[in-house]
């Protein structure tokens, strides 16, 4: 129904919202509020109907959010199938440049196995970095990058080689 992470800035600070009117405001269903509720999110006082200020849902939405982030140090790659940040198999890892802002940093995960990627920029390696023994390559060209037509690409039913 509802956003998997809600926007804290859809709430007016200044204002009073009810279980109804937090979840309307945030396109969730009012359920999830009242967990929510067991979960830390302060509400006015102990009256009915529960009333929440709109600063201290945002602010609930933002230490939420904050919480689940896990910042790779330098030398660390996060590794999406171990959902956590992994320095990588060998100390190895690849920077493909993809232009001058632009790069891929591409190592194995020690622990599955699988690609890690970092966006990086190339500039900018040595922060990143940390004791890892990077390997620079250029990124293959893109099929719109290319100058001519390719030679098995004619259209008209020439015969293709």
């Amino acid at each position: 129904m509802g956003a998997r992470h809600p926007n804290p800035r859809l709430l007016k600070i200044h204002r009073c919202y009810t279980v109804e009117q937090l979840a309307a405001a945030l396109k969730l269903h009012k359920n999830t509020i009242r967990r929510w509720a067991k979960d830390g999110l302060r509400s006015i006082d102990d009256r009915r109907p529960t009333m929440f200020r709109g600063m201290d849902a945002a602010d609930f939405l933002r230490s939420r959010r904050q919480a689940g982030k896990r910042p790779c140090r330098p030398g660390e790659i996060y590794c999406l199938k171990c959902r956590a940040p992994k320095i990588p198999a060998g100390l190895i890892a690849d920077l493909i440049v993809k232009s001058a802002t632009v790069g891929c940093l591409e190592a194995i995960c020690p622990a599955c196995g699988r690609m890690l990627y970092r966006r990086v920029n190339p500039a900018r390696i040595d922060a990143v970095r940390g004791n890892l023994e990077i390997t620079v390559r250029q990124a293959k060209p893109r099929i719109g990058d290319r100058a001519g037509p390719t030679l098995n690409g004619d259209s008209k039913g020439a015969v293709r080689t």
